[in-house]
């Protein structure tokens, strides 16, 4: 998970290199030779050859799709796999914090560190207990 705060005016795919740079927990390492991959699901901000030139140089396979082409896909595949509603489902669970929702903080260090919390919150949530 990786958050960066930027202005409202600032589009998304200037920012895709700061996002992936300040992962902060890294995965486990892939032995790629049998297969495995890692896949990054974006939303169509993310579209253009810059951005998926950064994503591949970063060891990433992109998966930007838009909704329509989505939607168009699962009619017409039975066997494609949705990608889109990840991005998607992680921006609905920090609408669910009323705090963050609406900026009313002054600061960005302190609306920062309530975007950290909500994310530690949700992280948590999603852990099995055994």
């Amino acid at each position: 998970m990786s958050i960066v705060l930027t202005g409202a005016n600032r589009h998304d795919v200037t920012q895709i290199e700061i996002v992936l740079d300040s992962i902060e927990v890294q995965r486990p390492e892939f032995d790629y030779s049998q297969g495995a991959t890692e896949n990054l699901c974006a939303d169509k901000g993310y579209y253009g050859e810059p951005a998926l030139e950064a994503i591949v140089l970063r060891g990433y396979i992109p998966h930007v799709v838009s909704r329509g082409e989505e939607k168009q896909n699962i009619e017409n595949n039975p066997e494609f796999k949705a990608r889109r509603w990840v991005v998607e489902r992680v921006f609905s669970w920090l609408n669910l914090f009323r705090k963050i929702l609406v900026r009313y903080e002054k600061y960005a260090f302190t609306y920062m560190g309530l975007l950290q919390l909500a994310c530690a919150f949700i992280a948590f949530r999603q852990i099995e207990f055994i």
